[in-house]
């Protein structure tokens, strides 16, 4: 960002966008989850505009409902990291699943239990999800089973298919547990984080936000070039990498703002609807 506050971006070939991809939380929404008025209205422009828009998120499915009125005529999503592609217009159905295989979520869990002890587990399932007793309770999932991540890794217990693996410390800092549970299971698995606690999540290896957005996209026949993505937190880096234009928020994570081509505002102050304003503004003067 400009020492005004202002939006930045590096230049950029001269490519009509032709779909936008944005993070939700720390992001597109504002702190308390809510979308603003202004936010609103500029989805509707890019939408009138011919536009399209992605919410990619780390958020499971059945959290998506923060979004789920302003999803306009296209109503896809991709939900748990790249995990799950999900059509928000069918109540949040999961279309397609980039599955994490049992047998390397328990390395994982194996690798992270010697490397950082004290390590907790949850298991997302594309039914729900499941965790250890010492991890922190989702209250948001009353139905959740409480067991060993090896006991709920079992097929025994559910054979849906697992979307995603999230470990937690309590003592150990988050981009420091983050260098630690690669550097024990990067080999294994795809392992990231976004949330501000020592929480990280871990994909199948090769899935994240931007391996399944390219994979939609081209699906589509859109381009990298013609793609603008928004971000805040490390689970973001490939995507903005990925994306011919990116912003990194005003509040993102100092390794966010290194991969993003530009920054705009914090999302607090709208930062994803600042820029969305001025590609249909620029859309509709050509």
């Amino acid at each position: 960002m400009g020492e005004d506050g202002t939006v930045t971006a590096a230049p950029q070939h001269p490519t009509a966008p032709r779909l936008i991809a944005t993070d939700l939380d720390g992001t597109l929404l504002r702190d308390d989850k809510s979308v603003s008025e202004r936010t609103i209205a500029a989805l509707a422009a890019a939408e009138a505009a011919g536009i399209e828009v992605f919410f990619v998120t780390g958020r499971p499915a059945r959290w998506m409902d923060v979004v789920s009125a302003h999803v306009h005529g296209h109503g896809l999503a991709i939900c748990a990291n790249g995990a799950a592609v999900v059509d928000l217009h069918a109540g949040g159905r999961i279309i397609e699943v980039r599955e994490l295989p049992r047998p390397t979520a328990l390395d994982v869990v194996h690798a992270l239990r010697a490397a950082a002890p004290g390590t907790s587990f949850a298991v997302e399932l594309a039914t729900g999800i499941h965790y250890e007793p010492h991890y922190p309770p989702f209250f948001l999932d009353p139905g959740a089973t409480v067991a060993t991540a090896e006991k709920l890794l079992r097929t025994d217990h559910s054979e849906a298919p697992v979307l995603k693996l999230l470990a937690h410390h309590t003592e150990l800092a988050p981009d420091d547990f983050l260098a630690v549970a690669r550097g024990a299971a990067g080999q294994h698995a795809s392992i990231t984080r976004s949330s501000p606690t020592a929480l990280l999540e871990v994909s199948g290896l090769g899935v994240s936000k931007a391996s399944t957005l390219a994979l939609c996209c081209a699906e589509r026949g859109i381009r990298p070039e013609e793609v603008v993505a928004f971000g805040d937190m490390p689970n973001d880096i490939e995507m903005l990498s990925w994306a011919g234009t990116s912003y990194a928020m005003g509040n993102a994570h100092p390794d966010v703002v290194e991969a993003a081509s530009g920054q705009t505002l914090a999302n607090e102050e709208d930062g994803v609807a600042v820029v969305i304003e001025r590609i249909v503004a620029r859309a509709k003067g050509a």
